[in-house]
């Protein structure tokens, strides 16, 4: 996350915003953020959601994930949220949400999808 520019801009009990500002390394050849882009920050969001509702002994790991892009991302960032929908033992469901923010506050949804992520006991060290 810190090589796209990305960071955690709320954390709560299974749900975080990661937000990306948007800037030419990040972009495709439309000008527009790149899907891996998109992608990776929906991915990150869903991932710490679930780590939210861990103890500190835990790590996650994404077991497969579905992404919609359903608009061109596009604005001055992108912010993704990810939600628990239902938190297990041993799998996690995530909703991803990314929406295009323009400086102004307006905000434009660009993708969605859902993930599923697997419980770790962290590895000592």
């Amino acid at each position: 996350m810190a090589h796209l520019g990305a960071r955690m801009v709320h954390i709560g009990p299974g749900r975080v915003h990661v937000v990306l500002p948007v800037r030419p390394e990040v972009s495709q050849q439309h000008g527009y953020v790149h899907a891996g882009a998109t992608s990776a920050i929906a991915d990150s969001a869903g991932g710490y959601a679930a780590l939210t509702l861990f103890d500190e002994d835990s790590d996650v790991l994404t077991v497969e994930y579905k992404i919609n892009l359903l608009a061109p991302a596009a604005g001055d960032r992108l912010e993704a949220i990810g939600t628990v929908l239902k938190s297990g033992r041993t799998l996690t469901v995530c909703q991803l949400e990314v929406f295009g923010v323009r400086a102004d506050g307006e905000r434009k949804i660009v993708a969605n999808g859902q993930q599923t992520l697997i419980r770790l006991n962290r590895a000592p060290g």
